[in-house]
């Protein structure tokens, strides 16, 4: 009698769990819509990339966890950066990521996006791939978003065309490191920077 009454109990708390799986990861599918949505509000109604990655950026960093991205980016080596560093590299990267995507816009031209159902590789992380279709070219793009406490969702990382822009970042980071360690990995993004300002 008892082993039926088990199972039972087993079933239940397993659907829970799924349920809850399953709120979560609608929850971050709805924050990488209601994102993506204020992204492209703003970037309809701005003209030139100076003035769109200004305004932006307060949407970005509500919408990216820009220090968890920085840090992975730079790999292994981060536990060498001093604080003060490693709050300068975060600084560098997070503007270089925003003038980066900001250039990415054609005033008048937006993108058609389509968004697959959401999967959850690992409780906290979710993942939501989607094709995008802009100025004639489609991109799969995947989104990878994980909760960060009480700021709830965030991305994390993204995958464009199978390439991951952390990792891409990474290969870069970790030469840079290689060959002069953390002040030549901020150098290299001050110059990055420097080089979109222009």
């Amino acid at each position: 009698m008892k082993t039926p009454l088990l199972f039972l109990l087993v079933l239940a708390g397993l659907s829970g769990l799924q349920n809850t799986a399953h709120a979560s990861t609608a929850d971050a599918e709805e924050f990488l819509k209601k994102s993506v949505g204020d992204v492209v509000a703003i970037a309809k109604n701005t003209a030139g990339s100076e003035a769109l990655a200004s305004r932006l950026r307060p949407v970005l960093l509500k919408t990216i966890c820009f220090d968890t991205m920085t840090r992975r980016a730079v790999g292994p080596g981060w536990r060498q950066f001093d604080p003060r560093q490693q709050d300068e590299a975060i600084r560098l990267f997070t503007a270089l990521i925003i003038r980066t995507y900001s250039g990415k816009f054609t005033p008048g031209e937006l993108p058609d996006i389509t968004y697959k159902p959401a999967t959850a590789p690992a409780p906290g992380r979710v993942e939501v791939m989607t094709t995008t279709l802009y100025q004639g070219s489609r991109y799969e793009v995947a989104y990878r978003l994980e909760e960060q406490g009480d700021k709830g969702w965030r991305i994390t990382d993204v995958v464009i065309e199978g390439v991951s822009m952390v990792a891409n970042y990474r290969s870069q980071f970790d030469a840079c490191f290689k060959a002069g360690g953390a002040d030549a990995v901020l150098a290299a993004l001050t110059k990055s920077d420097a080089s979109l300002r222009k």
